[in-house]
Protein backbone atom coordinates (compact mmCIF):
# COMPACT_ATOMS: atom_id res chain seq x y z
CA UNK A 1 0.00 0.00 0.00
CA UNK A 2 2.71 1.99 0.84
CA UNK A 3 4.61 1.99 -2.65
CA UNK A 4 1.75 2.30 -4.11
CA UNK A 5 0.67 5.62 -2.94
CA UNK A 6 4.29 6.57 -3.20
CA UNK A 7 3.77 5.81 -7.17
CA UNK A 8 0.61 7.85 -7.37
CA UNK A 9 1.99 10.72 -5.51
CA UNK A 10 5.18 10.57 -7.93
CA UNK A 11 2.74 10.55 -10.54
CA UNK A 12 1.27 13.33 -9.77
CA UNK A 13 4.56 15.62 -8.92
CA UNK A 14 5.56 13.93 -12.57
CA UNK A 15 2.32 15.64 -14.12
CA UNK A 16 2.76 19.06 -12.20
CA UNK A 17 6.05 19.43 -13.10
CA UNK A 18 4.55 18.89 -16.94
CA UNK A 19 1.79 21.65 -15.92
CA UNK A 20 1.35 23.10 -12.96
CA UNK A 21 -1.96 24.21 -13.57
CA UNK A 22 -2.78 20.74 -13.68
CA UNK A 23 -4.47 19.11 -10.51
CA UNK A 24 -6.25 15.59 -10.65
CA UNK A 25 -9.76 15.35 -11.62
CA UNK A 26 -10.02 19.18 -12.67
CA UNK A 27 -10.37 20.07 -16.39
CA UNK A 28 -8.20 22.30 -18.01
CA UNK A 29 -9.41 26.20 -17.45
CA UNK A 30 -10.14 28.21 -20.65
CA UNK A 31 -6.86 31.15 -20.92
CA UNK A 32 -7.58 34.63 -21.68
CA UNK A 33 -4.98 35.43 -23.98
CA UNK A 34 -4.16 37.70 -27.11
CA UNK A 35 -2.70 36.76 -30.53
CA UNK A 36 0.79 37.82 -29.77
CA UNK A 37 1.02 35.70 -26.54
CA UNK A 38 0.06 32.83 -28.93
CA UNK A 39 2.68 33.51 -31.97
CA UNK A 40 5.45 34.34 -28.83
CA UNK A 41 4.93 31.28 -27.00
CA UNK A 42 3.31 28.40 -28.77
CA UNK A 43 4.87 25.82 -26.63
CA UNK A 44 2.61 27.10 -23.74
CA UNK A 45 -0.24 26.86 -25.69
CA UNK A 46 0.02 24.25 -28.02
CA UNK A 47 -3.28 22.05 -27.09
CA UNK A 48 -4.44 24.28 -24.71
CA UNK A 49 -8.26 26.14 -24.86
CA UNK A 50 -7.90 30.03 -24.93
CA UNK A 51 -10.48 32.78 -25.58
CA UNK A 52 -8.59 35.68 -27.89
CA UNK A 53 -10.32 38.86 -28.97
CA UNK A 54 -9.02 39.77 -32.65
CA UNK A 55 -10.21 41.82 -35.89
CA UNK A 56 -11.19 38.76 -38.36
CA UNK A 57 -9.49 39.08 -41.88
CA UNK A 58 -10.86 36.71 -44.88
CA UNK A 59 -8.98 36.15 -48.00
CA UNK A 60 -10.42 33.76 -50.38
CA UNK A 61 -10.49 30.76 -47.89
CA UNK A 62 -7.96 31.93 -45.29
CA UNK A 63 -9.41 33.32 -41.96
CA UNK A 64 -7.23 34.96 -39.60
CA UNK A 65 -7.35 36.67 -36.72
CA UNK A 66 -5.61 39.90 -35.96
CA UNK A 67 -4.19 41.77 -33.33
CA UNK A 68 -2.75 45.72 -33.74
CA UNK A 69 1.06 43.21 -33.83
CA UNK A 70 0.17 40.02 -34.52
CA UNK A 71 -1.71 37.34 -36.55
CA UNK A 72 -2.91 33.91 -36.45
CA UNK A 73 -4.37 31.45 -38.64
CA UNK A 74 -8.12 30.12 -37.55
CA UNK A 75 -9.12 26.42 -38.57
CA UNK A 76 -13.29 27.44 -38.76
CA UNK A 77 -14.32 24.01 -40.32
CA UNK A 78 -17.43 25.15 -42.65
CA UNK A 79 -19.10 28.15 -41.37
CA UNK A 80 -17.27 31.64 -40.83
CA UNK A 81 -18.89 34.96 -40.52
CA UNK A 82 -18.48 38.44 -42.05
CA UNK A 83 -15.00 40.27 -40.94
CA UNK A 84 -15.28 42.41 -37.72
CA UNK A 85 -13.97 42.33 -33.77
CA UNK A 86 -14.97 39.12 -32.32
CA UNK A 87 -13.76 37.01 -29.18
CA UNK A 88 -13.09 33.73 -30.56
CA UNK A 89 -13.19 30.57 -28.54
CA UNK A 90 -10.69 27.49 -29.84
CA UNK A 91 -7.64 25.22 -29.05
CA UNK A 92 -4.52 26.29 -30.25
CA UNK A 93 -2.28 24.00 -32.27
CA UNK A 94 1.27 24.09 -33.19
CA UNK A 95 0.92 22.21 -36.39
CA UNK A 96 4.71 20.78 -36.65
CA UNK A 97 4.43 19.01 -32.70
CA UNK A 98 0.88 17.31 -34.65
CA UNK A 99 1.12 14.29 -37.34
CA UNK A 100 -0.88 14.77 -40.21
CA UNK A 101 -3.87 11.52 -39.02
CA UNK A 102 -3.77 13.55 -35.55
CA UNK A 103 -7.94 13.30 -34.70
CA UNK A 104 -7.96 16.36 -33.79
CA UNK A 105 -7.27 17.75 -37.10
CA UNK A 106 -9.46 15.28 -38.88
CA UNK A 107 -12.30 17.28 -41.35
CA UNK A 108 -10.28 20.64 -41.38
CA UNK A 109 -8.43 21.78 -44.71
CA UNK A 110 -4.54 22.16 -43.87
CA UNK A 111 -4.17 22.90 -48.03
CA UNK A 112 -5.52 26.83 -47.81
CA UNK A 113 -2.31 27.47 -45.44
CA UNK A 114 -0.02 25.99 -47.42
CA UNK A 115 0.43 22.87 -45.98
CA UNK A 116 0.73 19.80 -47.92
CA UNK A 117 1.22 16.91 -46.43
CA UNK A 118 2.80 14.73 -49.05
CA UNK A 119 5.09 17.55 -49.53
CA UNK A 120 6.85 18.47 -46.35
CA UNK A 121 4.87 18.76 -42.61
CA UNK A 122 6.07 22.23 -40.77
CA UNK A 123 8.31 22.47 -38.19
CA UNK A 124 7.63 23.17 -34.60
CA UNK A 125 6.72 26.67 -34.23
CA UNK A 126 6.63 27.76 -37.67
CA UNK A 127 2.66 27.62 -38.42
CA UNK A 128 0.37 27.78 -35.27
CA UNK A 129 -3.21 27.91 -35.70
CA UNK A 130 -6.68 28.26 -33.40
CA UNK A 131 -8.78 25.65 -34.21
CA UNK A 132 -11.98 27.36 -33.00
CA UNK A 133 -15.10 26.31 -31.37
CA UNK A 134 -16.92 29.48 -31.64
CA UNK A 135 -16.69 33.07 -31.99
CA UNK A 136 -19.30 36.17 -30.81
CA UNK A 137 -19.07 39.64 -31.63
CA UNK A 138 -16.31 41.45 -29.49
CA UNK A 139 -18.91 42.57 -26.93
CA UNK A 140 -17.49 46.80 -25.17
CA UNK A 141 -15.63 45.52 -22.28
CA UNK A 142 -17.04 46.58 -18.59
CA UNK A 143 -14.62 48.88 -16.33
CA UNK A 144 -10.96 47.69 -16.25
CA UNK A 145 -10.69 43.97 -14.58
CA UNK A 146 -7.46 41.30 -14.66
CA UNK A 147 -10.25 39.55 -17.35
CA UNK A 148 -10.83 42.66 -19.56
CA UNK A 149 -7.04 43.65 -19.26
CA UNK A 150 -5.74 40.11 -20.76
CA UNK A 151 -8.37 39.71 -23.59
CA UNK A 152 -7.86 43.78 -24.77
CA UNK A 153 -4.56 45.18 -23.23
CA UNK A 154 -3.98 47.28 -26.34
CA UNK A 155 -7.18 49.42 -24.94
CA UNK A 156 -5.73 49.65 -21.46
CA UNK A 157 -1.89 50.22 -22.08
CA UNK A 158 -0.79 53.07 -19.99
CA UNK A 159 -3.40 53.60 -18.29
CA UNK A 160 -3.68 53.13 -14.49
CA UNK A 161 -6.16 50.37 -13.05
CA UNK A 162 -7.27 49.09 -9.98
CA UNK A 163 -8.02 45.25 -10.10
CA UNK A 164 -8.30 42.16 -7.45
CA UNK A 165 -7.76 38.73 -7.71
CA UNK A 166 -6.46 35.56 -6.16
CA UNK A 167 -2.77 35.69 -5.69
CA UNK A 168 -0.83 32.60 -7.56
CA UNK A 169 2.80 33.38 -6.12
CA UNK A 170 5.24 33.98 -8.43
CA UNK A 171 3.46 31.99 -11.24
CA UNK A 172 2.92 28.57 -9.16
CA UNK A 173 0.25 27.12 -11.16
CA UNK A 174 2.13 28.08 -14.79
CA UNK A 175 -0.75 30.69 -15.35
CA UNK A 176 1.77 32.31 -18.09
CA UNK A 177 4.05 31.66 -20.31
CA UNK A 178 6.67 33.68 -18.63
CA UNK A 179 7.65 36.77 -16.76
CA UNK A 180 7.88 40.06 -18.55
CA UNK A 181 10.81 42.20 -19.24
CA UNK A 182 12.45 43.46 -15.72
CA UNK A 183 10.94 40.94 -13.56
CA UNK A 184 13.47 39.66 -11.45
CA UNK A 185 15.46 42.70 -10.52
CA UNK A 186 13.52 42.65 -6.79
CA UNK A 187 12.28 38.87 -6.93
CA UNK A 188 8.78 40.02 -5.73
CA UNK A 189 6.81 40.08 -9.07
CA UNK A 190 3.96 37.80 -8.94
CA UNK A 191 0.64 36.92 -10.61
CA UNK A 192 -2.89 37.47 -10.04
CA UNK A 193 -5.91 35.25 -11.14
CA UNK A 194 -9.60 36.21 -11.71
CA UNK A 195 -11.56 33.50 -13.28
CA UNK A 196 -10.13 32.16 -16.61
CA UNK A 197 -7.66 35.51 -16.87
CA UNK A 198 -4.15 35.79 -15.38
CA UNK A 199 -1.99 39.18 -15.26
CA UNK A 200 1.95 39.52 -14.11
CA UNK A 201 2.15 42.12 -11.23
CA UNK A 202 5.47 44.26 -10.84
CA UNK A 203 7.06 46.96 -8.69
CA UNK A 204 5.62 45.90 -5.25
CA UNK A 205 5.92 43.56 -2.99
CA UNK A 206 3.17 41.39 -1.72
CA UNK A 207 2.70 42.85 1.72
CA UNK A 208 1.00 45.45 3.56
CA UNK A 209 -0.74 46.14 6.50
CA UNK A 210 -2.02 42.81 7.96
CA UNK A 211 -0.90 40.93 5.32
CA UNK A 212 3.05 39.09 3.87
CA UNK A 213 2.82 36.46 1.41
CA UNK A 214 5.34 34.75 0.15
CA UNK A 215 6.02 34.58 -3.73
CA UNK A 216 7.32 30.89 -3.66
CA UNK A 217 5.01 28.78 -1.47
CA UNK A 218 1.34 27.91 -2.30
CA UNK A 219 0.18 28.60 1.38
CA UNK A 220 -1.15 32.49 0.58
CA UNK A 221 -2.37 31.33 -2.52
CA UNK A 222 -6.24 31.57 -1.91
CA UNK A 223 -6.18 35.02 -0.48
CA UNK A 224 -6.97 38.44 -2.50
CA UNK A 225 -5.33 41.24 -3.43
CA UNK A 226 -6.41 44.21 -4.87
CA UNK A 227 -3.65 45.90 -7.00
CA UNK A 228 -3.91 49.84 -8.22
CA UNK A 229 -1.30 50.46 -11.46
CA UNK A 230 -0.32 50.79 -14.65
CA UNK A 231 -0.68 48.59 -16.89
CA UNK A 232 2.40 47.92 -19.45
CA UNK A 233 2.29 45.61 -22.80
CA UNK A 234 5.84 44.39 -24.62
CA UNK A 235 5.91 41.20 -26.79
CA UNK A 236 2.60 39.27 -25.51
CA UNK A 237 3.04 39.61 -22.20
CA UNK A 238 0.55 42.12 -19.93
CA UNK A 239 1.17 43.28 -16.43
CA UNK A 240 0.41 46.27 -13.83
CA UNK A 241 3.66 48.38 -12.39
CA UNK A 242 1.73 48.29 -9.59
CA UNK A 243 1.92 51.25 -6.85
CA UNK A 244 -0.66 49.97 -3.99
CA UNK A 245 -1.54 46.83 -2.59
CA UNK A 246 -4.31 45.54 -0.34
CA UNK A 247 -5.93 42.63 0.47
CA UNK A 248 -9.70 42.10 -0.24
CA UNK A 249 -12.09 39.51 0.28
CA UNK A 250 -12.47 36.52 -2.06
CA UNK A 251 -14.94 37.21 -4.75
CA UNK A 252 -17.24 34.58 -6.13
CA UNK A 253 -16.18 33.10 -9.26
CA UNK A 254 -17.36 31.25 -12.17
CA UNK A 255 -15.54 29.91 -15.73
CA UNK A 256 -17.35 29.29 -18.38
CA UNK A 257 -15.93 26.64 -19.94
CA UNK A 258 -16.83 25.68 -23.73
CA UNK A 259 -15.17 23.01 -25.28
CA UNK A 260 -13.74 22.55 -28.66
CA UNK A 261 -15.84 20.68 -30.52
CA UNK A 262 -14.56 17.07 -31.02
CA UNK A 263 -12.33 16.34 -33.62
CA UNK A 264 -13.90 13.36 -36.34
CA UNK A 265 -12.89 10.28 -36.32
CA UNK A 266 -10.19 9.44 -38.65
CA UNK A 267 -11.99 6.48 -41.02
CA UNK A 268 -10.13 3.27 -41.06
CA UNK A 269 -7.55 2.30 -43.98
CA UNK A 270 -6.64 -1.16 -45.89
CA UNK A 271 -2.69 -0.37 -45.38
CA UNK A 272 -1.62 -3.71 -47.61
CA UNK A 273 -3.15 -6.78 -48.63
CA UNK A 274 -1.92 -10.66 -49.74
CA UNK A 275 -2.64 -11.01 -52.34
CA UNK A 276 -1.98 -7.55 -53.63
CA UNK A 277 -4.17 -5.87 -55.93
CA UNK A 278 -4.00 -7.18 -59.90
CA UNK A 279 -1.59 -10.17 -58.17
CA UNK A 280 -1.91 -13.13 -61.11
CA UNK A 281 -0.80 -16.90 -60.51
CA UNK A 282 -2.01 -17.20 -56.61
CA UNK A 283 -2.19 -20.65 -55.80
CA UNK A 284 -5.94 -21.99 -55.42
CA UNK A 285 -5.49 -22.84 -51.21
CA UNK A 286 -4.68 -19.15 -50.75
CA UNK A 287 -6.25 -16.87 -47.74
CA UNK A 288 -6.28 -13.69 -48.21
CA UNK A 289 -4.85 -10.97 -45.35
CA UNK A 290 -6.09 -7.27 -44.91
CA UNK A 291 -4.64 -4.54 -42.38
CA UNK A 292 -6.25 -1.66 -41.26
CA UNK A 293 -5.12 1.89 -40.29
CA UNK A 294 -7.34 1.62 -37.42
CA UNK A 295 -8.81 -0.69 -35.24
CA UNK A 296 -12.39 -1.97 -36.70
CA UNK A 297 -15.25 -2.80 -34.65
CA UNK A 298 -15.17 -6.92 -35.45
CA UNK A 299 -19.21 -6.61 -35.73
CA UNK A 300 -19.16 -4.78 -38.10
CA UNK A 301 -17.37 -6.57 -40.30
CA UNK A 302 -19.80 -9.49 -40.30
CA UNK A 303 -22.15 -10.21 -43.62
CA UNK A 304 -20.09 -6.84 -45.06
CA UNK A 305 -17.47 -9.24 -46.93
CA UNK A 306 -18.23 -10.55 -50.54
CA UNK A 307 -15.99 -12.91 -52.42
CA UNK A 308 -16.68 -13.87 -56.21
CA UNK A 309 -15.29 -14.99 -59.30
CA UNK A 310 -15.70 -12.34 -62.35
CA UNK A 311 -19.21 -12.85 -64.18
CA UNK A 312 -17.35 -12.34 -67.54
CA UNK A 313 -15.38 -15.54 -67.18
CA UNK A 314 -18.61 -17.54 -66.39
CA UNK A 315 -20.58 -16.55 -69.77
CA UNK A 316 -17.51 -16.87 -71.42
CA UNK A 317 -17.22 -20.65 -70.12
CA UNK A 318 -21.03 -21.39 -70.99
CA UNK A 319 -21.82 -21.67 -67.52
CA UNK A 320 -25.50 -19.75 -66.29
CA UNK A 321 -23.89 -17.84 -63.48
CA UNK A 322 -20.30 -17.97 -61.53
CA UNK A 323 -19.65 -20.67 -58.87
CA UNK A 324 -20.43 -18.92 -55.08
CA UNK A 325 -17.49 -18.99 -52.59
CA UNK A 326 -17.96 -19.98 -49.27
CA UNK A 327 -15.43 -17.63 -46.90
CA UNK A 328 -14.67 -18.01 -42.83
CA UNK A 329 -13.77 -14.55 -41.77
CA UNK A 330 -11.24 -13.91 -38.82
CA UNK A 331 -10.06 -10.18 -37.17
CA UNK A 332 -7.29 -10.18 -35.30
CA UNK A 333 -7.37 -7.00 -33.35
CA UNK A 334 -3.93 -6.77 -32.26
CA UNK A 335 -2.74 -6.76 -35.83
CA UNK A 336 -5.53 -4.56 -37.49
CA UNK A 337 -5.42 -7.63 -39.63
CA UNK A 338 -8.54 -9.41 -41.06
CA UNK A 339 -7.98 -12.89 -42.73
CA UNK A 340 -10.13 -14.49 -45.40
CA UNK A 341 -10.43 -18.43 -45.42
CA UNK A 342 -12.03 -19.93 -48.17
CA UNK A 343 -13.98 -22.89 -47.42
CA UNK A 344 -12.58 -25.09 -50.67
CA UNK A 345 -9.63 -24.53 -53.07
CA UNK A 346 -10.06 -21.56 -55.40
CA UNK A 347 -11.18 -22.76 -58.89
CA UNK A 348 -7.91 -22.49 -61.33
CA UNK A 349 -6.80 -20.03 -64.21
CA UNK A 350 -10.37 -17.94 -62.72
CA UNK A 351 -10.29 -14.11 -61.49
CA UNK A 352 -11.45 -13.54 -57.85
CA UNK A 353 -13.08 -10.44 -56.70
CA UNK A 354 -13.15 -9.61 -52.51
CA UNK A 355 -15.25 -6.78 -51.57
CA UNK A 356 -15.40 -5.30 -48.32
CA UNK A 357 -18.86 -3.16 -48.39
CA UNK A 358 -20.47 -0.44 -46.80
CA UNK A 359 -20.88 -0.33 -43.07
CA UNK A 360 -17.52 -1.29 -41.92
CA UNK A 361 -16.84 1.05 -38.76
CA UNK A 362 -13.59 1.50 -36.89
CA UNK A 363 -14.27 0.93 -32.94
CA UNK A 364 -14.47 4.83 -33.14
CA UNK A 365 -17.59 4.97 -35.36
CA UNK A 366 -15.72 6.07 -38.38
CA UNK A 367 -16.63 4.30 -41.74
CA UNK A 368 -14.30 2.57 -43.69
CA UNK A 369 -14.79 3.40 -47.41
CA UNK A 370 -15.87 0.57 -49.56
CA UNK A 371 -12.90 -1.91 -50.85
CA UNK A 372 -12.23 -4.18 -53.70
CA UNK A 373 -9.68 -6.43 -54.33
CA UNK A 374 -9.08 -8.48 -57.50
CA UNK A 375 -6.87 -11.38 -58.23
CA UNK A 376 -6.08 -14.54 -60.60
CA UNK A 377 -5.26 -17.60 -59.67
CA UNK A 378 -2.96 -20.31 -61.45
CA UNK A 379 -2.99 -23.57 -62.55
Amino acid sequence: MRSRLLTVVGLAALLLAVDPGWLPGQPRVRRVTTVAAIRHFPAFFHAQPVLVRGELKITGDRVELMSPDQVVPLLTGDSTPSEGTYDVRGEVFDIGKLTPDDPRLGGLELRRLGVDADDRWPRQGELVVIRTAGMDPAAPLPSPSIRAIALDPHRYEKQRVTVAGEFRGRNLYGDLPQAPPGAGESRDEFVLRSADAALWVLGKRPRGRGFQFDVNSRIDTRRWLEVAGVVQYEHGLTWIQADELREVEPQKEQVVTKAPPPAPPIPPEVVFSVPTEGETDIPPDTNVRIQFSRDLDPESVKGRVRASYLGAESVERGEPQAPGIATVLGYDPGTRVLEITFERPLERFRTVTVQLLEGITGTDGATLEPWTLTFSVGG
